[in-house]
């Protein structure tokens, strides 16, 4: 499985130029389908979800044109798609699905819609049952109320009422009110129960006048299209940024000092979501806006908890359900019941990964209840899964403020924000990393363990973990040969450093992990595959705050390739021998020189040619020689490299 690891982060500013609203560039998409006239659209969001609108589209006989730069000439059929049979595969896109299915079943024609298996786990049947009301001919394929669905010719019945519920999703309110333009008769949807996510509903009020139907409507009860609508062209449209993409970046600010500013949505967007800065306002964030823009920045007192009605919110919500965790007391989301029908169920989901990094969190039908943590329960790393939706994998981004974090299928953000992860770098600041790599005996541990000491930065020393996997497979009856054994030990480490010591499943270990025997057994473990992929996050989940210095022989090639400074510190064969055969006496051990240089010769050969991660000094990695230097010179030196490469990051 893919994957990102988060370092713990010290700090975010800066811009963001938002991608399209996804609501927006399928509802764009769909109605200058159906209008009279060519449509160019610009800004479109390029995502899974519009991928799947425009191959929708081309499939039935419509001219979508890609003009470039997020820009699409789309040719309007009138309200007649030329093709009248059509399979339609609409992945987990429910933006489409549930839209072209209303517009399809009234169109006529005979079409088969499906998606993913997620897709046909998410409910359609209030959509349905709103369509047979007007004589549309709906046969499901599977499960009663789900997808995949087939659609064939009907006689659509003239006007008066259809009635659908409105407290299981919008998109069935919005599908019915996109399409009912093409019965050309006035026709009154009445939403029965509470409507939840109203500002969808806004968003598609609105986009449906931008193409010259003008809903009437009372309240949220009632939804009335006009007699004789139907859609033009309104030339050129352009599509607003994604305001639900923005809460991540305002929740950046918000956490992380700031100010950050997201660009595309601002105080004239017909966007719900832009309230999310709201959410942020009263946990006491600092807002500004303006009609393009909104910057986030954080209180000098720090954010504080909510209990907030996120029925305004939907998708936006789920962020403060992460931001959470950075605030003073316990915040509780409700009435967010339309979470559990989305890409995944997002309440479980939510409450099963915060969990994973020691939150309490409490679900409810319709809520969550999120409890932050303390110097007692501080937040402790965890590689989170993502269920293929792209709002876990960004929410769970925040967390790299708390403590590094794993990021399992990070693409998934492609239904929304392809390059998420790439504008998350740009405006966030991780704590500063040294890596010191070196051949075996250079003296990297102690050099590493004094600028530590120096810097007050934790310390990593990553040929333990390799000599702790070694100890704990000999004491398990596991060969050192065996990758997939060796492995499972390395995945179940319980190690926990201290100064001087060194603790494997509490008992004391320091001794142990430095006979010669466990250290060629450390050597020929690392050279396996699988263990090392197993040791890798568990290194990374070092890289906190203050700072970190980690030495071993890859840790700037593979553990922490983005380290502030990279150092490669070695000595002769000859002279790294001396040293360990002066150590060896010093401790009363007997001890043999030319053996000593000779397994350091063979160690360096089996690291420096082994195929995974092998000894090397990267390109951007200063190289410290010690062969003329004390410990007190390397040290530094080593300081004084830091705070030059310190300084460049101002």
């Amino acid at each position: 499985m893919e994957f990102i690891d988060l370092p713990q982060m010290t700090s975010a500013s800066g811009t963001v130029r938002l991608p399209g609203s996804k609501s927006i560039s399928n509802r764009v998409l769909l109605l200058a389908a159906l209008a009279e006239g060519v449509t160019e659209v610009r800004d479109l969001l390029a995502s899974d979800d519009t991928a799947r609108m425009l191959e929708a589209l081309q499939t039935l006989g419509l001219s979508a044109t890609d003009l470039g730069d997020g820009a699409w000439r789309i040719g309007g059929c009138g309200g007649s798609i030329p093709v009248r049979q059509a399979e339609l595969f609409l992945g987990n896109a429910g933006t489409a699905f549930r839209p072209l299915t209303a517009a399809l079943a009234l169109a006529g024609g005979d079409y088969l819609l499906k998606g993913v298996a997620r897709m046909h786990e998410r409910p359609i049947g209030d959509l349905v049952d709103g369509l047979r009301q007007l004589g549309a001919d709906i046969t499901y394929l599977g499960n009663e109320g789900y997808p995949p669905l087939q659609l064939k010719p009907a006689a659509i019945r003239s006007g008066g009422v259809v009635r659908v519920r409105g407290d299981v999703s919008s998109q069935f309110l919005t599908g019915l009110l996109m399409a009912l333009p093409l019965t050309g008769v006035e026709t009154t949807v009445e939403v029965v129960g509470e409507l939840i996510s109203k500002p969808y509903i806004e968003i598609t009020l609105a986009t449906m006048a931008r193409f010259g139907v003008r809903v009437l409507r009372q309240g949220w009860q009632s939804f009335t299209v006009p007699a004789g609508a139907r859609y033009v062209s309104p030339g050129t449209i352009y599509v607003e940024g994604d305001a639900s993409s923005a809460s991540y970046f305002l929740a950046l600010g918000a956490i992380g000092g700031g100010p950050v500013r997201v660009e595309g949505v601002g105080q004239d967007s017909i966007q719900g979501d832009v309230r999310f800065a709201e959410a942020l306002e009263q946990m006491g964030a600092v807002i500004a806006m303006g009609p393009n823009w909104i910057e986030a920045s954080a209180p000098a007192e720090g954010l504080k908890g909510l209990t907030l009605d996120c029925n305004h919110i939907p998708d936006a919500a789920m962020t403060l359900a992460t931001a959470a965790l950075f605030a003073r007391g316990e915040t509780r989301l409700d009435n967010i019941a339309s979470w559990r029908v989305k890409e995944t169920d997002r309440i479980a989901a939510m409450a099963k990964e915060l969990g994973k990094l020691g939150v309490l969190v409490e679900e409810g039908p319709d809520y969550l209840r999120v409890v932050p943590p303390s110097a007692e329960r501080p937040l402790t790393p965890a590689a989170i899964d993502t269920y293929d939706d792209h709002r876990m994998a960004m929410c769970f981004s925040l967390v790299a403020f708390g403590t590094p974090v794993r990021i399992n299928d990070p693409g998934c953000t492609a239904k929304t924000f392809p390059d998420y992860f790439e504008r998350f770098a740009q405006v966030t600041r991780p704590v500063p990393v040294i890596t010191i790599d070196g051949p075996t005996a250079s003296g990297k541990g102690t050099v590493s363990a004094r600028v530590a000491a120096a810097l007050g930065f934790h310390y990593l020393d990553s040929g333990a973990l390799y000599r702790l996997t070694a100890l704990a497979a000999r004491e398990a009856g596991v060969a050192w040969e065996d990758e997939a054994g060796v492995a499972r030990v390395a995945a179940g480490l319980d190690v926990v450093f201290r100064e001087g010591s060194v603790l494997l499943h509490g008992q004391e270990v320091s001794e142990a992990i430095r006979t010669e025997a466990i250290s060629a057994g450390a050597s020929r473990v690392a050279a396996l595959p699988a263990v090392r992929a197993a040791l890798v996050f568990r290194q990374r989940a070092f890289h906190r705050g203050p700072g970190l210095v980690g030495d071993g022989r890859d840790m700037g090639s593979v553990i922490f390739p983005g380290a502030t400074l990279k150092i490669f510190l070695t000595a002769s064969a000859q002279v790294r021998a001396e040293r360990r055969y002066k150590q060896l006496q010093v401790a009363g051990q007997q001890a043999d020189l030319a053996a000593i240089l000779a397994d350091l010769q063979a160690r360096d050969a089996r690291d420096s040619q082994r195929p995974v991660a092998p000894l090397r000094q990267e390109a951007d990695a200063l190289l410290l020689d010690t062969d003329h230097l004390d410990i007190e010179a390397a040290v530094g030196q080593v300081l004084d490299w830091y705070r030059d490469a310190a300084k460049k990051l101002q």
